[in-house]
């Protein structure tokens, strides 16, 4: 009997529909199209516009097979409008008098309404912290004249007196006006000097947010220290208070989308409410409207920035599925939202987090349910199945980019979300019911903050364990070769395990093979530190954190660098977890802001210093966080001669604070003889040419092995006393590409004119030293690899 022909369009009965992908090309165009158009002149977009316009006419004329036709002339039409759309905006841009008042540095005053909370950016000048806002500029006045404008603007401004403002505040402010980097809408950045002048207040609903937030900051007060600033970053995105070293172990372990208002966050909050709606029998519609007002009231609270609605963009596909009881649509949903997002704000196009966003919602819509039902059908628990699953899902959708913007890929990222899963929801609503309540009840809100803090210190630990396992991010190759290179790793390894089952076991005994064999080889074949070092000058830009042996696990340290988390990544890496003693010389930023980095997840003894500083320097910050850390701090004296594990650290100088020299600070730092088995390394801090005169007429002796040379290799050094320390060794402890000019080329002439051997940290890595057979002294630079003889 002839078996009967299933029709073209039929299923088996169980099957699965294919996702809908009609919209994605036209969300693909639309993103391609805008991203080009921000990179080019008007006329080349417009004329790139114009082009698409008639193939989307050429395409409907054409006999065609329709559905082909149809999805072409529609992703065509979206290019097209997305050309014309960004061409109009960036001439826009390009012919506003900010830009062409930019172009020659002008100063001028700008009355402007904030859009977004101001973020702290890194390398304020002076260690004068700095932050970054985001405004719409609405008139101008400069020496030429004065405009009304409508331009995107960026400010550069002091946090002290900006950090505080709220959207929706009208201000105005004088500055520099600077040319923009591009890539965006914004006419202009402004340097401001001096506070802002306010004008009138914000908007009400805006002051309303700003309480509730400030609320939630207060009340997480009763926490320790890492889950006090965890816990505002998870609710709300506010990372304002959360610790430096620990947002860089977020990164480390994969973790850092949590502490970023994201789709994730908006579908907890709404999932919450969902949830306790449907116990209580709300059809599904109704259940869609309520979720939907709940949606709105958490971006108010978070901010409707560009970043926050596109997150809720994201999350409010979920409610177009449940609404029309077809989980199909979710796809064109993310589609359209993509594509639309980017027509509204054009910059989207170029946003690593709307990249890693829509990224992140794809794999999970795409792969995480078939993983679920593989994992399922293994015996795997439900709930369990289910995160790995969204792990895995978003994990590999969005590692390529992560490897092109970081130049690493995270080991230990899958099993990082896969333990942080649990918690976050958790320590989400608990934190955003806290918020609520805390007008209403202080009392009440601590008590919810206490039970969010559980969850958030398990977050704490699974970032802090994470980030200190061996190798847990890879170097990879950056830019679009590294992230297209991962890309097609990750479609090989797909299609292998879908097409031909029979070689997921031995991709399985591969990838065992690569982690029990590969990875010890890796970290063992670093070579750092190496074995019996007994000083190392860490590389951490333009400053100084030095380290000396005292044992297993534990180190004195000489300045902690400009960096928190780059000294900690320093410490970590020769497993320092003890500090009996800290000195800082002095107090520039570039000794002493990475302070926190030493503090965080160690004992540290005792804090010492120099002659008592000002509080016009860095100091109210060191005491700040030596009172956070419950250490104290002791003044050097000079003769005084500290001993640890048989190092002894002697202070030379000085004995009171410099006056009336080139840089007071600088001459004034404290100088030590540190000497540990035999070896002798002169620290001079920052002093200049007065304080080391001092130091080569007077009584002690300066002759050492080792000379850290002192300011970063600055030209201001006295001859005669580089030939009294009479070293063998001269390590310069620098930043490449500095704005100062460090170190000085006649200088490092002069070190190896006296017979040094020169190491800098801005060419040679982090430079260790140690004491090898024959009481030789070796030297080792981490860049470089294994120890050599000196």
């Amino acid at each position: 009997m002839t078996p009967r022909r299933r029709s073209v369009g039929s299923r088996l009965p169980n099957a699965r529909p294919p996702p809908d992908l009609r919209l994605v090309p036209a969300a693909a165009a639309t993103w391609a199209a805008t991203a080009a158009g921000l990179h080019t002149a008007p006329g080349v977009g417009a004329a790139a516009g114009a082009a698409l316009a008639v193939l989307v006419v050429v395409v409907l004329a054409i006999r065609t097979p329709r559905s082909w036709a149809a999805g072409l002339a529609v992703a065509l039409t979206f290019a097209a409008a997305a050309s014309l759309g960004t061409a109009a905006r960036v001439a826009h841009r390009d012919s506003s008098p900010l830009a062409r008042l930019a172009v020659t540095e002008s100063s001028a005053t700008v009355e402007l309404t904030v859009d977004d909370d101001p973020r702290s950016v890194a390398g304020g000048f002076a260690g004068i912290p700095r932050v970054l806002i985001t405004a719409t500029a609405t008139a101008v006045d400069a020496r030429t004249g004065r405009w009304r404008v409508d331009d995107d603007i960026v400010v550069l401004a002091d946090a002290s007196s900006w950090s505080g403002l709220l959207p929706g505040q009208r201000l105005s402010a004088h500055g520099t006006l600077l040319p923009a980097r591009g890539g965006d809408l914004a006419a202009a950045a402004l340097a401001a000097r001096g506070p802002p002048e306010l004008i009138g207040l914000p908007p009400p609903l805006q002051r309303a947010a700003g309480s509730l937030r400030a609320g939630l900051v207060e009340a997480a007060a009763v926490l320790p220290e890492g889950p006090r600033g965890l816990l505002p970053g998870l609710v709300l995105g506010d990372t304002s208070k959360m610790d430096p070293v620990l947002v860089e172990q977020f990164r480390d372990t994969g973790l850092s989308h949590l502490v970023a208002v994201s789709g994730a966050n908006c579908a907890i909050v709404v999932g919450a409410v969902i949830w306790l709606l449907r116990r209580v029998g709300v059809p599904k519609v109704a259940l869609a409207v309520v979720a939907g007002l709940a949606l709105t009231g958490f971006v108010v609270l978070v901010r409707p920035s560009p970043s926050v609605l596109r997150a809720a963009t994201m999350g409010a596909i979920a409610l177009i599925a449940l609404a029309s009881g077809r989980p199909r649509t979710a796809v064109p949903a993310l589609a359209a939202t993509v594509a639309l997002l980017i027509l509204v704000a054009p910059e989207l196009a170029w946003s690593p987090g709307f990249a890693l966003s829509v990224l992140a919602t794809a794999g999970i819509l795409a792969w995480a349910p078939r993983l679920t039902r593989g994992l399922r059908a293994r015996r795997v628990p439900a709930g369990v199945a289910e995160a790995l699953a969204v792990s895995i899902a978003a994990c590999a959708a969005t590692a390529p980019l992560i490897a092109a913007l970081s130049s690493a890929v995270s080991l230990v990222s899958v099993p990082a979300n896969v333990l942080a899963a649990p918690a976050v929801p958790l320590a989400t609503v608990l934190g955003v019911l806290a918020t609520v309540i805390s007008p209403v009840s202080e009392t009440a809100a601590q008590g919810l903050i206490w039970a969010a803090g559980l969850p958030t210190r398990w977050l704490v630990l699974v970032a802090e364990h994470g980030s200190q396992l061996p190798q847990a991010s890879l170097a990879w190759p950056g830019g679009l070769a590294g992230g297209s290179l991962l890309a097609v790793l990750l479609a090989v390894v797909v299609l292998v395990a879908v097409r031909w089952p029979a070689l997921r076991y031995l991709g399985l005994a591969m990838v065992c093979g690569l982690v029990l064999v590969g990875l010890p080889i890796r970290i063992l074949g670093t070579g750092w530190p190496p074995p019996a070092w007994l000083f190392v000058a860490c590389d951490v830009g333009q400053g100084d954190a030095l380290v000396v042996n005292a044992g297993p696990q534990t180190a004195l340290v000489i300045d902690a660098g400009p960096d928190p988390v780059v000294v900690d990544s320093c410490l970590r890496s020769l497993g320092v977890r003890r500090v009996p003693l800290l000195v800082l010389t002095h107090m520039h930023a570039d000794h002493v802001d990475g302070l926190d980095g030493v503090l965080r997840g160690r004992s540290v003894g005792v804090i010492e210093i120099g002659p008592r500083p000002d509080d016009e320097s860095a100091w109210p910050r060191v005491r700040a966080a030596a009172t956070r850390a419950g250490v104290p701090i002791e003044t050097a004296g000079v003769g005084q001669v500290r001993s640890v594990a048989g190092v002894d650290i002697e202070v030379l100088a000085p004995d009171r604070a410099s006056s009336g020299t080139r840089s007071d600070l600088n001459n004034s730092s404290l100088v030590l003889m540190v000497s540990s088995a035999g070896l002798r390394v002169l620290c001079t801090g920052d002093i200049e040419v007065d304080a080391q005169r001092a130091l080569t007429h007077g009584p002690v002796e300066l002759t050492a092995d080792v000379l850290k040379v002192a300011h970063h290799g600055s030209a201001y050094q006295d001859l005669a006393f580089l030939d009294a320390v009479d070293a063998s060794v001269a390590v310069i402890s620098v930043g490449a590409d500095n704005d100062y000019g460090h170190p000085s080329p006649d200088l490092v002439a002069q070190l190896r004119g006296l017979g040094m051997r020169v190491l800098r940290t801005d060419t040679d890595g982090a430079v260790a030293i140690g004491i090898g057979a024959e009481e030789r002294m070796w030297v080792a630079a981490r860049a470089r690899g294994s120890p050599a003889d000196s």
